[in-house]
């Protein structure tokens, strides 16, 4: 299971109980990917709670690997190779 951009936006009570209870089914017995632009540190935000975000964590970190992956974003990097002169030095072009 991939579960894709976690913190994209912040989730309600309920939805962050449903997402402990989802991390706790899958805990120790199935594999999952999570991805997040959101440091660690963030996820309290993220939940709304920051000791639903401590146990989430303690879950998803308990038998993982991280991998932080830093740079330039694929899509912007893209989006600036096909931007014309004008727009590169701040002009629109209508």
């Amino acid at each position: 299971m991939i579960v894709d951009e976690i913190g994209y936006l912040p989730l309600t009570r309920k939805e962050s109980n449903l997402f402990f209870q989802f991390v706790s089914s899958r805990y120790e017995k199935r594999s999952t990917i999570y991805t997040s632009n959101k440091g660690f540190s963030e996820w309290g935000e993220v939940l709304g709670d920051q000791v639903m975000a401590s146990a989430v964590l303690d879950r998803i970190l308990h038998h993982c690997t991280v991998v932080n992956i830093k740079g330039e974003s694929y899509r912007l990097k893209d989006r600036r190779k096909n931007v014309l002169p004008t727009e590169r030095r701040g002009e629109k072009n209508e």
